[in-house]
């Protein structure tokens, strides 16, 4: 399928908004993703956004804010990632990163796993669901741990931490205005420093977002 102009738009509007940087071949790779998304999504449910110009925004340019905190991992793990969001997008942006995409869904799993070999990625997917014991479920310890499956940091972060490299971080990816102070407070009680906060809101639609970082302390 092509593409409307609105997806477009929308995805150059929010690159532009957050200053994020994405060359001509990642935008193109990810017009493919978006492509196969929306096929696939007719016989698997992967999204219930359909639009495209709404994909762009809500999926790719939500997931694309990362990199605005990300720095330089060389493997990032992606808990929860449905249809590869936000760790597929991540590795379309930086194709050196070695991306680990699980989700104990196996259609959503089968998704990840064609479309990285379409799109030639350095993404691996598991179907299994992360309980913290990353060994027993094949998962690896990576430099930078991700999940939009989780709304509350208090319930995220203990996960999180058990999949970390020495040296990593962990990313909470949240969907509404948050207090700086509570969330350096829940980080302490697991071990962990919160990093940096960056709040923003998505241009078109005014959502706002948040991404945390926590290191161990």
């Amino acid at each position: 399928m092509a593409l409307p102009a609105a997806y477009h738009e929308a995805l150059a509007e929010g690159c532009a908004a957050l200053g994020l940087v994405v060359d001509v071949a990642a935008h193109e790779k990810l017009g493919r993703y978006v492509e196969r998304l929306l096929a696939w999504n007719r016989k698997v449910n992967l999204t219930a956004v359909t639009d495209p110009a709404a994909v762009a925004e809500l999926h790719l340019v939500d997931s694309l804010a990362l990199l605005r905190t990300l720095g330089e991992p060389r493997s990032l793990l992606d808990v929860g990632s449905g249809a590869g969001l936000p760790g597929v997008v991540l590795a379309i942006a930086r194709p050196s990163l070695t991306v680990t995409c699980c989700d104990a869904v196996a259609k959503k799993v089968s998704f990840v796993k064609a479309v990285a070999a379409e799109l030639d990625l350095r993404v691996a997917a598991r179907a299994v669901r992360a309980e913290g014991e990353p060994e027993a479920e094949g998962l690896p310890r990576c430099d930078a741990v991700v999940s939009r499956a989780f709304a509350d940091p208090a319930r995220w972060l203990p996960l999180a931490r058990r999949y970390l490299a020495p040296g990593g971080a962990a990313f909470a990816m949240l969907g509404r205005d948050v207090d700086e102070a509570a969330l350096r407070r829940v980080g302490e009680e697991h071990g962990l420093a919160l990093r940096t906060l960056d709040a923003f809101a998505l241009p078109r639609s005014g959502a706002r977002r948040a991404v945390a970082a926590f290191t161990i302390r």
